[in-house]
């Protein structure tokens, strides 16, 4: 569908005591995406887990939109979740 608004998440558990760097490097990622997405929110959870939503209006389910990499292996405990949401009424 076109015209609708894509919601991109972006979630990845830090290394052991290593939580606020893996906040800092998301943050800053985020502040990078090109183009830039009308919204992004970044959350924290237990375990130093870290969330990054963006969200693209007027986009398809399927476009290619910009996301945030894959951060290095020490930073992180397993490989990054992403998942892909179309915002509904």
């Amino acid at each position: 569908m076109s015209g609708a608004t894509v919601v991109l998440m972006w979630e990845a558990r830090a290394a052991e005591g290593r939580g606020g760097e893996l906040l800092e490097w998301a943050r800053a990622r985020a502040a990078e995406l090109s183009p830039a997405p009308a919204r992004r929110e970044l959350l924290r959870a237990p375990q130093d887990r870290v969330l990054v939503m963006t969200w693209w209006p007027d986009a398809a389910y399927g476009d290619d939109l910009p996301e945030l990499p894959e951060p290095e292996a020490a930073l992180i405990t397993r490989p990054v979740h992403r998942w892909r949401f179309e915002a509904v009424d």
